[in-house]
């Protein structure tokens, strides 16, 4: 699969990566996008959930900022007289 993924990458000009990169990317994006992280967790085989929150903490706290964020400002929006 390794080898495979290195002639892809070669075909499309891009650089060489390690399958672990591409793990990660998918991982990160997931999460972005709503998957839930227990469903992640069990795609990944992640033995628990809190195993995958705790490796991918930096995106679940980017996460948790956008939506205070957006909270914020719909309160702020209605709140006003």
């Amino acid at each position: 699969v390794l080898h495979m993924l290195q002639r892809v990458l070669k075909r499309a000009g891009l650089e060489r990566i390690r399958f672990h990169d591409l793990r990660h990317t998918f991982s990160v994006l997931a999460l972005q996008n709503g998957v839930d992280v227990k469903t992640l967790s069990a795609m990944l085989g992640h033995y628990s959930a809190g195993f995958t929150l705790d490796t991918y903490a930096h995106v679940t706290t980017s996460m948790q900022k956008q939506a205070a964020n957006a909270v914020g400002s719909f309160l702020s929006g209605t709140l006003q007289p």
